[in-house]
C-alpha cells in the first residue's frame, strides 16, 4: 500500500525543496496521486468541503489526494458523514493497482453550441462523454496513472502520468491538469477550460518549513498555430508554456500566493536558451513587453496573486481572492496591467444540510490575445484560464464581467442536489454586439452499490443572443463503493460547533479625506483633485494566530472625487500592544469606478483604539494609498495618442468606527 495515507527563483524552488528534501528525506513520504478535476463534480465539492472544515486553505488544483487524508481527522469533528463519504472516495487511490474512476454520460442538446465551462473544451452538442482513470503503484515513491477524457470529436489522455519522488518533490510528466487559482469555478490563468496539455511538473504536496512553502514549476506544449509572427512574416508550430507557483501558509487558516506563466517559442521562435526562459520569465518588462515585437519580444505572460482565508466561525465560511495582470505595468515588474480581480466566499456547511458559494470575476481589455501569438492563449480554440474569454468573438480582447452562484442540498433521502447559476457580459465598447449572456443547471447524484447515478439539466442564453439547453445522465463506477451522500446526513446533534477564541466579524462606518492625482497621458499635465471628505464603509472578518497577532479579510467602499472606490484586503493584520491599542497593516488591491474599471494595489496602516465606546466598538484611523490605478483609453472621451493608457494615484486617511459581533 502507498504510504502517503499513514498517520534563480525557479531554481530557487526547486533548490529549496531539494535541501529541505536532503534534511528529513528518511522521514519523506512516496508520490501522492492527483484527484481529477471536472469529472465528478460532487465529490470536488466534497473535498473543498473537507478542506475548509480542516483549516486548509488551499490555492491550486489538482489537490493531492495524501492533502484530503490528512485533512479528514479534523474535518471528521464537523462533519462525520461528509467525511465517511470522502474516506470512501480516497479507498480508491490507497491499492497497489486499480481503478481509480469510470464514467459515461449520454447528452441531449438544442439550440447554438458553445463550450461548457471548464470541461476540458467539450461543447454542448456532444451527444456523449467519458472518462477513465487506472493506475499501478508498484513502490511508495513511483506511480503510473493511465486516463483519458473524451466526447464527440476529441479525446485527450487526461490523467496519464509518470509521477516519482517524495512529499517534497514530486515530479510528474503526462497530461496533467493545472488550476492556478483558488476559485472553483474560474481561473484567470490556468483553468481546464481547454484539453489537457502535455507537461513535466515538480511540485510539493507536504508544506515545507515553518512558513507553510508551497511550490509547483511545470513547462506544457500547447496546441499547433499557424499564427506566430517572426521577423515580419508568420510561421507554424506548437509554442510552449511555463508555469510557476509559489506560496506560504505562515499561520492556519491563511495562505498567500504568487503565479506566473508564460507562452514562449513556436516554429522558427524555438531559438533560444534556458537563460533566455529565465531571464524573460522574471523581467518580463525589458525581455517580454517590449516595444519592438519582431525583435525583442519573447513571448506573452500573465501572472497574478491570490489568497484565501477561512473564518473558524459556528458557520465556517472561507474568503478568497485573486488580483492577475495580462501585462505589466509603468515598465515595473511588480506592477500588473491589463488587470483582473476576482472574489469568492464559500461556506461548506449552511443549516447542516446546504452549501453555498458566490464567486465575481471581472477583467480588463487584452487577456488572451497576443500580437506575436496569433491565436493567443488557447489551445485546442479555447482559452487556457476563465471560461468567460470563450463568449465573445475570437480574438476579441474585450473585458468583461461573470458571477456564479451555487447551492449544495443533501436531503434526507439520499443523494445530493447542486444548482449553479452563471451570468457573463461583455464591455460594450467593443466593435461585436454583445448581449448579457447566463446559464443555469441543476444536478442530482446518487450512490448505488458501486455506482454513483445522476443527471444534469443545463440552459441558457449566450452572449450572442443564441439560447442552448442539455441534458445529461450519466453513470460512474466507483469500485470501492459509490461515494457520495447515502441516506445519512449529520444531525445537528454532531459535531458541535463553536466560533474559535479571537475569531471576529464586523463592520466599518466612518469618513475618508482622499486626495487623487490624475495622470492620463504623458503629453497632458498631471492634475491633483480637491481634497474631499467622503462616506466610508467596511465589512470584514479576522482570526488569532498568536498571542498578539490576527490575520484576516476586508472589503471596503468609499466615495473618491465623485466615484466608486472598492478595496479588497487580501492581508488585514492587526497587532495588539499592551492595552486597548493596536497597531494595523494591510495589502490588496482597489478598484475605481470610471468609463471602464481601473485597478491598482491598494496598501496601508494604521492605529486602533479597541474597546473605546464599549466592549465591542473599536476606533481606527488608517493613512491608505491605491497606487497606479489604471485603465486603458478605450472609450469615448479619453485622451488620443500618445500613452494608450491612465493612471491614478488615491491617498486618503479614514476614521471609522467597527461594530465587532
Amino acid at each position: 500500500m502507498p504510504d502517503w495515507p499513514l498517520n534563480c527563483p525557479l531554481r530557487t524552488a526547486l533548490c529549496v525543496a531539494l535541501l529541505a528534501g536532503f534534511v528529513g528525506m528518511a522521514q519523506a513520504r512516496g508520490v501522492s496521486p492527483y484527484l481529477p478535476l471536472s469529472i465528478e463534480p460532487e465529490m470536488e465539492r466534497q473535498i473543498e468541503q473537507v478542506l475548509t472544515l480542516a483549516d486548509k486553505p488551499f490555492l491550486t488544483r489538482p489537490i493531492a489526494a495524501a492533502v484530503v487524508w490528512d485533512a479528514l481527522p479534523a474535518a471528521c469533528a464537523r462533519d462525520e458523514a461528509l467525511c465517511r463519504s470522502v474516506e470512501r472516495y480516497l479507498r480508491r487511490y490507497m491499492g497497489r493497482a486499480g481503478v481509480a474512476e469510470a464514467s459515461i454520460a449520454a447528452g441531449h442538446a438544442d439550440g447554438s453550441a458553445r463550450p461548457v465551462p471548464n470541461h476540458h473544451g467539450l461543447e454542448t452538442e456532444s451527444p456523449w462523454e467519458a472518462s477513465a482513470r487506472v493506475y499501478w503503484q508498484p513502490f511508495d515513491h513511483a506511480l503510473l496513472t493511465l486516463g483519458g477524457v473524451a466526447y464527440d470529436g476529441e479525446a485527450t489522455p487526461t490523467g496519464s502520468l509518470l509521477s516519482l519522488g517524495w512529499d517534497f518533490a514530486q515530479l510528474d510528466m503526462g497530461f496533467r491538469d493545472h488550476w492556478l487559482s483558488p476559485f472553483t469555478d474560474s481561473a484567470m490563468l490556468l483553468a481546464t477550460e481547454a484539453p489537457t496539455m502535455p507537461s513535466v511538473t515538480i511540485s510539493n504536496y507536504m508544506p515545507l518549513t515553518r512558513l507553510g512553502l508551497h511550490y509547483e514549476v511545470f513547462a506544457a506544449q500547447m496546441s499547433g498555430s499557424d499564427a506566430i509572427v517572426f521577423e515580419g512574416g508568420l510561421t507554424s508550430g506548437e509554442p510552449n508554456v511555463a508555469g510557476l507557483h509559489l506560496s506560504i501558509e505562515p499561520a492556519s487558516g491563511w495562505s498567500l500566493g504568487f503565479n506566473r506563466v508564460m507562452q514562449f517559442g513556436g516554429g522558427d521562435r524555438d531559438d533560444y536558451s534556458f537563460g533566455d526562459v529565465i531571464d524573460a520569465f522574471f523581467n518580463p518588462s525589458s525581455h517580454d513587453n517590449a516595444n519592438d515585437p519582431e525583435d525583442s519580444e519573447f513571448g506573452n505572460q500573465v501572472a497574478s496573486i491570490t489568497s484565501r482565508f477561512v473564518f473558524p466561525g459556528a458557520v465556517p465560511f472561507s474568503v478568497y481572492a485573486e488580483y492577475a495582470g495580462e501585462d505589466t505595468s509603468r515598465g515595473r515588474n511588480y506592477l500588473l496591467g491589463n488587470s483582473a480581480l476576482s472574489v469568492g466566499i464559500d461556506f461548506p456547511l449552511l443549516w447542516e444540510r446546504f452549501d453555498l458559494t458566490f464567486e465575481l470575476s471581472e477583467w480588463q481589455n487584452g487577456w488572451y490575445v497576443h500580437h506575436v501569438y496569433g491565436d493567443g492563449l488557447t489551445n485546442e480554440g479555447r482559452v487556457l484560464g476563465h471560461w468567460g474569454a470563450d463568449q465573445r468573438v475570437f480574438n476579441d480582447d474585450v473585458g468583461a464581467y461573470s458571477a456564479m452562484a451555487r447551492i449544495g442540498w443533501r436531503p434526507a433521502f439520499g443523494g445530493s442536489f447542486v444548482l449553479r447559476g452563471r451570468v457573463i457580459e461583455n464591455e460594450s465598447y467593443s466593435a461585436a454586439a454583445y448581449e448579457q449572456g447566463y446559464d443555469l443547471a441543476l444536478s442530482y447524484a446518487r450512490p448505488v452499490g458501486a455506482f454513483s447515478l445522476g443527471g444534469e439539466v443545463y440552459a441558457g442564453r449566450d452572449v450572442f443572443g443564441e439560447d442552448f439547453s442539455r441534458v445529461t445522465a450519466f453513470v460512474r463506477y466507483a469500485p470501492e463503493g459509490a461515494a457520495g451522500m447515502g441516506h445519512t446526513v449529520m444531525s445537528t446533534a454532531s459535531g458541535r460547533r463553536e466560533r474559535a477564541s479571537g475569531a471576529e466579524l464586523f463592520v466599518d462606518l466612518g469618513v475618508n479625506a482622499n486626495q487623487v492625482r490624475i495622470d492620463l497621458d504623458d503629453d497632458l499635465p498631471r492634475a491633483t483633485s480637491d481634497t474631499e471628505i467622503a462616506l466610508h464603509l467596511g465589512v470584514g472578518a479576522r482570526r488569532q494566530v498568536t498571542e498578539r497577532q490576527d490575520l484576516g479579510v476586508r472589503l471596503e467602499y468609499d466615495e473618491i472625487d465623485g466615484h466608486a472606490l472598492i478595496g479588497v484586503r487580501a492581508l488585514d493584520y492587526r497587532y495588539r500592544i499592551k492595552g486597548p491599542f493596536a497597531l494595523t497593516g494591510f495589502a490588496g488591491a482597489a478598484r475605481y469606478d470610471l468609463a471602464t474599471p481601473a485597478y491598482g494595489l491598494y496598501i496601508g496602516a494604521g492605529a486602533q483604539w479597541r474597546g473605546v465606546l464599549r466592549s465591542d466598538v473599536d476606533l481606527s484611523l488608517d493613512l491608505r494609498y491605491a497606487s497606479k490605478v489604471a485603465r486603458d483609453d478605450l472609450v469615448a472621451g479619453d485622451p488620443i495618442g500618445g500613452r494608450p493608457d491612465s493612471f491614478y494615484d488615491i491617498a486618503s486617511a479614514t476614521l471609522y468606527l467597527s461594530w465587532r459581533f
